[in-house]
């Protein structure tokens, strides 16, 4: 398998975190590539016509677009109920998690583009604030979804697509300071800081 991705994107550091949790990451290659809502990668376009990362490409030649998609397609690879059970209200339970801490990244990355790339002048501050409410309000849900993981066991689907959401606060809205705002997230997100996996996929400015 292929992936394309971004050091900066916090849906790659989903997916190389989800390949980690089920043993994958070795049978990985990855691909760099310049993701960019302006100027369109031709090295992503030419297997994703949506031109986003993560882009997976699988040992068959097919692309494979979406985080989501991508976590179902490596969880159907190597199949453990640990991280994503096959059936039951557990699944169901990891699925909303992950619907949540995908929903923050969409608000986040929607307001970077807002006010990093968008002329000021053509700046929509009611919609900002509306945005901001929803991640606040996904942020209080997710403290009561997101408990310290058992040390030992693989990463969930749901944790870790709340830890690449929270890394992603970190990365672009430090002064935002979930951490005071939301102190038993943040203390759930201290006990998976010294993983090297989390350690190793801290995203960086691309």
């Amino acid at each position: 398998m292929q992936l394309l991705y971004s050091t900066s994107s916090p849906f790659v550091r989903k997916t190389v975190l989800l390949a980690h949790a089920l043993g994958l990451d070795h049978c990985i290659e990855w691909l760099p590539s310049a993701a960019s809502p302006l100027k369109r990668d031709p090295r992503i376009t030419a297997r994703n016509p949506l031109g986003k990362v993560p882009t997976l490409i699988t040992d068959d030649g097919l692309a494979l677009v979406d985080s989501k998609v991508i976590a179902e397609y490596l969880c159907a690879l190597a199949p453990d109920d640990a991280v994503l059970p096959a059936q039951g209200a557990g699944r169901w339970r990891l699925l909303r998690q992950q619907a949540l801490a995908d929903g923050i990244l969409d608000v986040a990355v929607g307001l970077r583009y807002e006010n990093a790339l968008r002329p000021e002048g053509l700046r929509w501050p009611d919609w900002t604030a509306a945005q901001m409410e929803k991640l606040e309000a996904a942020l209080e849900a997710l403290q009561d979804e997101f408990a310290a993981p058992v040390p030992g066991a693989p990463l969930n689907v749901g944790e870790i697509a709340t830890i690449a959401a929270l890394g992603y606060l970190d990365l672009r809205y430090a002064d935002f300071g979930w951490r005071t705002r939301y102190p038993r997230l943040a203390a759930a997100y201290a006990s998976v800081w010294d993983r090297p996996e989390v350690r190793a996929t801290t995203p960086v400015v691309a």
